[in-house]
Formats: structure tokens, C-alpha cells, sequence
């Protein structure tokens, strides 16, 4: 009995241990982890977690670094800073450089070299996200959510198979390529033949256009998604993903949300900084529906851009180099936060520096969702959420950012990228860097520390050339495994002309 007895009373300090690290965790200085705290952590998630969270996933297109308000900007985000500075904001978090690879590794976990999506798709190309894999879509829907899609697709629709409503959304609402006129939802397709029509879809058929033509698509999405949060079945859980149109070109916003920034004297930054306050303040009213609905304590709300923005049109990723379609920080670390009364107060306005990338959406959403991984042929992405909610070392330790194969007319070269801990290596990207040459293909190689040198300003690869070497097998290994990334040419079947007017399916 008295050995029972003290056996007892050391599980009992234990625990108390367990207790009292867990109370007393800052959310600002969170570098290690016993197993101990691990294991009561994930006996309170089952506790805690009875009901699945509504997951609310809000993507903009071409947002800058510094196009957000808490990072500095002179842009006006009141309702993105609320959200942010009383979550977890991700400041080691990565997309890619352009936004259909991007939103092809959300869906899927997978990294692009096991998609083959590696650029944009042109309006006619007859390709889209390879269907050997179910999309974080259809794994919610199977683990009994209702999924909805708002918003732009941009990962192929040359057949029916391809739409969002054949990739796991229950309903979807928006236009299927990359970008379009914000009022009369007509885009075309610039590569070898002209083609224009109208980009407005309706789950799988073509929008009533003479109903949303001359509203703007901000306005018109954040409407969409209102509606869906309205008519929801509150029996079920629900996965929203809107993804905006904003703030990709053309530049264009109501005058009202451009008076503000009078004192912006660059006319294409002023132009922005009005679509920017417009998509705020969508997501503001997005917010306060769910509120009024009374869904909101139980929904996790994940905020992330696509890729980094474009200075030529108004966006900025000061102080980080580089712009949206280079693998500098400036085109690949993403704005992104994490907002949930799951996660707790004592993370409430937590920085998190681990490192993270677009692909662990994925797992992490499924992990929480009581989903399961079963029909998944290869996933690179990493359960993040206790990560998130805790503060506890990220699981990752690389992220490939990119190998580009394709040779084009401005280089000849392959273009490559890689970060290992805080090592970072580039080559072939155009730009200030290294001009020396390793071999006869890989040229412009570039090493950084990025926890030491987040701007990349010095490149260290001639210092240190085992990292190099290291790096470069590294990058060699996934290659072995990737797929070919040859996209077809443009089809002129596609032409709206022949179909109604509208882009759609044409095969």
C-alpha cells in the first residue's frame, strides 16, 4: 500500500508539473517541449475538441508583405489586424512564387513537383491538378463536412472532372482562371490566340452574368459566402474556402475605398491600397456573420496570401527581396495567421517562428477535422496544429520552395530552391546574387542564413561549400521523384465563342 501510495503521489507532482508549464506558457518564448506536456496536451485536444470546428480559409491573391497593416504597411487593415494580433501569426511561413502551384499544394499537401503544376494555367490550356489524389475537399467532406468554394479556382477546367465540383466542393461559386475584369467578369487568354469571354461560374454552369455584371467581385464573393454561413445546417460542420480575386491586377476598387489614402501619391499604390481595405472590410462582415449566427467560438479562421506581391501594380514585400515569381523571400514568405478560440488565450498575439509551409494545411485541417489519410498517394506536407496551438517545435525541418526544369527565353538554366533549417540555397533565379558557375547547368547559385540574413544580402556559398554540396544532393533526391511538368499548348476548342461566351469546360 505505501508503495502505491508514493507511486501515486509522484504521478500526482507529475501531473502537476504538466499543469503548471502548460499555465504558464508566455506564447512568446515557447523553444522546447517535454513528452510529458505532450501527452496531457493531447488528452485535453479530445477533451476540448467534442464538436468539429466550421473552418473558414481565406486566401488573397498577390498580397505583398508589406501590403498588411501589422507589418507595418501604410494600408489600412483594421479587421485582418484585429483577427491576427489576437491569434498566432505565422512569420516563417512559405508559399510559392505564383498561385497555381500555390493553391494546387493547399488542396492537395503535395509539393508541385508531385502535381506537375509549376506555372499558371493560361485559360486554354487543356491541363489542371492531377486527379490521383483526393483534395483536402473531398477528405473534409468524407470526414462529414459541408464544403463551399468562393471565390478564384486557377487549377484547370478544360473537362468536367477538373471543376471544384468534382474535386470534393459540395458548391462552388466564382471563375475558373486567373484573374478577370472585377465588374464585368470577362478575361481572355493572351498566348498565341486571342480569346475573351466571360469567367462566372455557378456551381458547374455558367453564372447568370446579366445578375452579377457591374458588381464588383469582392463585394460579390463576400456576399456568397455570407449567404452559404446563413443557410448553413448548423447540425454539420462546415469548410468555407474563399479565395478573393483581390488584390490581383487590374487595379480596380469603388472611389470610396480609394479616398483614404489621398496621401498615397503613387497612383497604382493608391489604387491597391483601396482593393486591400475593400477585402478587409469583406472579411470583417464575413466575421460578424458567423458571430451573429453564433458558429464563431467553434471556428478555426486561416488567413494566407498565395504567393508575394507584385511592385509593377502597386504591391510591396519591403523589407524582404524579391517579388511575387522569384523564389527571393519577397515572392515566396507569405502573410498568414491563424485565428481560433481553439487555439486559447495564452496564444492570443503569439508570433510563431517555426518553420511552416502551404502544404501542412493539409494534414493539419484533416488532424483536427477527426479526418483520416487513407486514398493519399504522397503528401509533403506536416501536421502543424499543435504547432499552432501550443507554441511547440514545428515538425518540419526543409521545405523545397521549387525545381523548375523548364527553360525559357530570358534564362537557361534550371531554376532551383531549398531551405534546411536556416539554410537557404537558390540557383538560377535572375536578380542581384552570385554569378559564378558550379556546372554547365546550374548557374547563379546563391547560399543564405535566413535566421541571420532574412533581406539576403550576403551570399555565403563560396564559405561554405559542404552546405553547398549538401543542398544540392538534397534538391537531387526530390528530383528523382518528380513528374514531368510539360504543360500542353493553349487549345483553341476552348474559345468562349463556341461555348456561350463563358470560359468552361470544352473536352
Amino acid at each position: 500500500m505505501r508503495k502505491k501510495n508514493i507511486l501515486l503521489l509522484v504521478w500526482m507532482y507529475l501531473l502537476y508539473k504538466i499543469l503548471m508549464e502548460v499555465n504558464t506558457m508566455s506564447g512568446r518564448n515557447l523553444e522546447s517541449v517535454n513528452v510529458h506536456k505532450e501527452v496531457f496536451q493531447q488528452y485535453s485536444e479530445r477533451a476540448g475538441n467534442k464538436t468539429a470546428p466550421h473552418i473558414l480559409f481565406i486566401i488573397a491573391d498577390d498580397l505583398g508583405f508589406n501590403d498588411i497593416g501589422y507589418h507595418g504597411s501604410e494600408i489600412q487593415t483594421p479587421n485582418l489586424d484585429s483577427l491576427a494580433m489576437t491569434g498566432v501569426r505565422l512569420e516563417n511561413y512559405y508559399v510559392q512564387p505564383v498561385c497555381t502551384p500555390t493553391r494546387g499544394q493547399l488542396l492537395t499537401g503535395r509539393y508541385q513537383i508531385h502535381t506537375g503544376l509549376h506555372w499558371v494555367l493560361w485559360p486554354a490550356t487543356p491541363a489542371g491538378l492531377a486527379l490521383d489524389n483526393p483534395t483536402i475537399a473531398d477528405k473534409l467532406r468524407d470526414a462529414g463536412y459541408a464544403t463551399h468554394m468562393v471565390g478564384k479556382w486557377h487549377l484547370g477546367f478544360y473537362k468536367a472532372d477538373y471543376l471544384p465540383t468534382s474535386r470534393g466542393f459540395d458548391t462552388y461559386f466564382g471563375f475558373l482562371s486567373g484573374h478577370s475584369d472585377y465588374y464585368t467578369h470577362v478575361t481572355g487568354n493572351y498566348q498565341e490566340k486571342l480569346m475573351i469571354g466571360f469567367d462566372l461560374m455557378e456551381n458547374d454552369r455558367p453564372a447568370n452574368i446579366s445578375k452579377y455584371n457591374g458588381t464588383y467581385s469582392t463585394h460579390l464573393f463576400g456576399s456568397k459566402v455570407k449567404d452559404i454561413i446563413n443557410g448553413h445546417d448548423l447540425e454539420k460542420p462546415m469548410f468555407i474556402y474563399i479565395s478573393f480575386q483581390a488584390v490581383h491586377a487590374p487595379l480596380q476598387v469603388p472611389e470610396i475605398y480609394v479616398k483614404q489614402y489621398s496621401h498615397i501619391k503613387d497612383t497604382k499604390r493608391r489604387q491597391y491600397a483601396g482593393m486591400v481595405s475593400c477585402m478587409d472590410e469583406s472579411i470583417g462582415e464575413i466575421v460578424d456573420t458567423m458571430k451573429k449566427r453564433g458558429i464563431w467560438d467553434n471556428t478555426l479562421l486561416i488567413f494566407t496570401t498565395d504567393n508575394g506581391g507584385n511592385p509593377n501594380v502597386g504591391g510591396s514585400n519591403v523589407p524582404l527581396k524579391g517579388t511575387k515569381s522569384t523564389l527571393w523571400e519577397g515572392g515566396i514568405r507569405a502573410v498568414g495567421f491563424v485565428h481560433s478560440s481553439l487555439i486559447g488565450n495564452k496564444m492570443n498575439g503569439y508570433i510563431s517562428n517555426e518553420l511552416m509551409h502551404v502544404t501542412d494545411w493539409f494534414p493539419t485541417l484533416l488532424s483536427l477535422a477527426g479526418g483520416d489519410l487513407k486514398g493519399i498517394k504522397q503528401l509533403d506536407g506536416y501536421d502543424q496544429w499543435k504547432t499552432i496551438k501550443y507554441g511547440i517545435r514545428s515538425p518540419r525541418q526543409e521545405i523545397l520552395h521549387n525545381i523548375d526544369p523548364l527553360y525559357n527565353n530570358t534564362f537557361h538554366t534550371r531554376r532551383l530552391s531549398i531551405r534546411i533549417g536556416a539554410w537557404k540555397i537558390i540557383i538560377g533565379q535572375l536578380g542581384p546574387g552570385s554569378r559564378k558557375k558550379l556546372s554547365s547547368d546550374l548557374q547563379n547559385v546563391c547560399l543564405f542564413n535566413i535566421e541571420s540574413d532574412p533581406f539576403e544580402r550576403i551570399d555565403l556559398s563560396e564559405h561554405f561549400p559542404e552546405i553547398v554540396q549538401n543542398m544540392l544532393q538534397r534538391l537531387e533526391d526530390y528530383e528523382r521523384n518528380s513528374v514531368s511538368c510539360q504543360l500542353p499548348a493553349v487549345d483553341s476548342r476552348a474559345d468562349p465563342l463556341h461555348h456561350d461566351g463563358f470560359w468552361q469546360p470544352w473536352q
